[in-house]
């Protein structure tokens, strides 16, 4: 029986054949070039890169220029809406910079982080984006070693917040300490003089960024010191945490703050669950300003942040060759129903 010949992958010099442009000219559209190429031009060289069923060596590309058009997003938990969000804004700006987005999660593990970063050197990626919050502690000495490695390699680091130890990494972030400490003054101004706030475990950065903000402007706005409640930055935590405040006894006309929005719709559960009323009875507010607080019912209070917007600054962090902190993007408040003025 004879073998039919295997067929020929299609090569660079065969697609700029089929659409009558020079190599330069198809290099320049299917291998990232950021030189202009005119949209006629662009719509020959990519009809006939499927026609033909061209498909670019990216390994040989990363190995001529060091690295490659890919870069990595490292989030804690892409099932939470706060880094869903972040997430679209990296893709958004990923896909207009003609880059490949890798999105890898950490289960703010830093052993696991390490086994993520390890994994993508050889990706040679432009860039990593490291979404998921830094502690205050040490970092792991595997995560230090993992990060240095893969920035010899070429890639640049960003994180969002406090920077990583090890490495030249850029920075950008959102203004969580000025964000909740306006929160907790408005929450003041209405009326309110006792608050929970549910938090994460003690050494999170952002987290603790915060509780401070929100203790310094509740007690500044004439609010009691409020009392702090610790778990994990999950909905299930908010439940659980709050559920238990309940049945120890919680006031009417007690605020509760959830530092992120997830915690705040779980602490609204365990409310209705104790029989009690979320708004009149036991306010609620939140941190990030998902969409999902706008459709609940009551609304819910929180400081809006543009999460969109810190994953495009994350990429362009990586993009740009020369590059000036532009500091925290601001924060605003937002009033809902879920925290109505106390008379």
């Amino acid at each position: 029986m004879t073998k039919s010949p295997a067929t020929r992958a299609a090569t660079l010099h065969d697609v700029a054949r089929e659409a009558g442009v020079s190599l330069a000219t198809a290099s320049r559209v299917l291998n990232g070039s950021t030189r202009k190429v005119a949209d006629s031009y662009r719509e020959r060289v990519e009809a006939a890169a499927d026609k033909l069923g061209y498909s670019a060596n990216l390994s040989a590309q990363a190995t001529a220029r060091g690295t490659s058009a890919t870069i990595a997003l490292l989030v804690a938990n892409i099932a939470d809406s706060y880094f869903s969000e972040v997430a679209a804004g990296v893709a958004h700006a990923a896909e207009e910079e003609n880059l490949v987005l890798t999105i890898g999660i950490t289960e703010r593990s830093p052993e696991r982080e390490a086994r993520l970063v390890r994994s993508l050197r050889g990706q040679r990626p432009r860039g990593i984006i490291l979404a998921a919050s830094r502690a205050h502690v040490a970092q792991a000495p595997t995560l230090t070693k993992a990060l240095a490695s893969i920035e010899q390699s070429g890639a640049r680091i960003v994180t969002l917040g406090a920077s990583a130890e090890g490495v030249t990494s850029r920075t950008v972030g959102i203004d969580n300490s000025g964000g909740t400490r306006e929160l907790g003054a408005t929450l003041a101004g209405l009326g309110y003089r006792d608050a929970l706030v549910l938090a994460a475990a003690e050494g999170l950065v952002t987290s603790d960024d915060r509780v401070s903000g929100f203790v310094e402007g509740f007690t500044a706005g004439g609010g009691s010191a409020p009392q702090i409640l610790r778990g994990t930055l999950t909905r299930d935590a908010g439940y659980d945490l709050l559920s238990a405040a309940l049945s120890r006894g919680v006031a009417p006309g007690t605020v509760v703050f959830g530092i992120s929005d997830v915690m705040a719709f779980g602490a609204m559960s365990a409310v209705r669950d104790a029989g009690r009323t979320v708004g009149a009875d036991i306010a609620i507010a939140g941190f990030g300003d998902i969409e999902t607080g706008r459709d609940i019912v009551p609304s819910l209070t929180t400081a809006h942040a543009p999460l969109e917007d810190l994953g495009r600054l994350a990429v362009a962090a990586i993009t740009a060759d020369g590059w000036e902190d532009p500091g925290p993007l601001p924060v605003e408040v937002i009033v809902r129903d879920s925290t109505p003025p106390r008379t």
